[in-house]
């Protein structure tokens, strides 16, 4: 009687395991820009359980707010294509000028906001409609797409013009411009709009951009033993909701930087794969992936451990990430 209440007590802890597992369920979605696909991993097991072929060069990901469809920024394609992420099925495109990088999605959800490289333009898309908005004319070479939380401003990064663009969402156009360090690649704005932090690939430096006015308040600069500093290329961004975390991918130099939010200093550098392009959180911020192009992988970082725990074989130069809640 005793043995088979324990096997039903262990039964019952499992189960309530695996229910706990499914309810907090976390899908990663990488782009490979070589290798045309897109790689879905589960966190929960942090292994590869599908790969999806898509458009040419895929970079950019964004999902929908209810993590329903995956937006695919298919550079070499001129279009951005929108996976159904419970069929897995390409259902259809969004218009969105030629050579779409990075975007970022309006936090009402219905426009895109998609920076093209070779145009020279930022497309803004109503997503439901199919149909473009506006195109706003930027500096040379647009990447770098940021939203603020009030979704009042999208700022734009031109990595030739090595500035970035504040842009009115009402009225599509822009109202200033900050010269930052060379090859601006990326803009990320803290969650209550109070600081934007844009990377300037050849500049090796973060600049802190206070929006309200908008000034540049701070530069953060980055110094890894043993590494020269022309291989240290901060491109992507990422900072806690609390705004206490920022971290900064550094390229070549295989690094990834922890910054202090409030003192702008470098706390931590984590050896990542290499050429580390881009970072995304999970939604509880327990952990944080890494695209790592030259060695076809992403790494994972436990940011309450702080170490690196984890890396994941996926496709050809992994570009773009971002994980769904679900």
């Amino acid at each position: 009687m005793m043995r088979s209440k324990r096997v039903l007590a262990l039964l019952a802890s499992v189960a309530a395991c695996a229910a706990a597992m499914s309810a907090g369920a976390q899908t990663v979605y990488v782009s490979n820009e070589r290798s045309n696909d897109i790689t879905i991993i589960d966190h929960a097991t942090m292994e590869v359980i599908d790969t999806i072929p898509v458009g040419q060069r895929p970079r950019g990901l964004n999902l929908s707010h209810d993590g329903k469809y995956l937006y695919i920024l298919a550079s070499d394609d001129d279009t951005v294509q929108v996976m159904d992420t419970e069929t897995r099925q390409i259902i259809h495109n969004l218009p969105s000028g030629p050579d779409p990088e990075l975007g970022v999605l309006h936090p009402s959800g219905d426009v895109l906001y998609v920076a093209n490289e070779d145009d020279n333009l930022v497309t803004a898309i109503d997503v439901h409609n199919r149909r473009i908005l506006a195109e706003i004319p930027v500096g040379i070479e647009p990447e770098g797409m940021g939203v603020s939380p009030d979704g009042r401003v999208v700022v734009n990064t031109s990595e030739t013009t090595n500035m970035a663009h504040f842009i009115d969402t009402e009225s599509f156009e822009i109202f200033a411009n900050i010269l930052v360090d060379s090859r601006p690649r990326f803009a990320e704005f803290t969650s209550d709009g109070s600081l934007l932090y844009v990377s300037s690939e050849i500049g090796g430096t973060v600049s802190v951009i206070d929006p309200s006015v908008p000034e540049i308040i701070h530069v953060i600069e980055f110094d890894i033993p043993g590494i020269p500093p022309e291989a240290i290329q901060p491109v992507g961004v990422r900072a806690t909701e609390d705004g206490s975390k920022v971290f900064v991918a550094l390229g070549p130099s295989n690094r990834v930087a922890r910054i202090n939010g409030e003192t702008f200093e470098v706390e931590q550098y984590y050896l990542v794969g290499q050429r580390v392009w881009q970072l995304y959180f999970t939604p509880d911020e327990k952990f944080l992936y890494s695209t790592n192009g030259i060695s076809n992988d992403v790494s994972v970082i436990d940011v309450e451990r702080d170490e690196v725990i984890r890396s994941i074989q996926v496709g050809q130069l992994p570009w773009g990430v971002v994980i769904a809640d679900h």
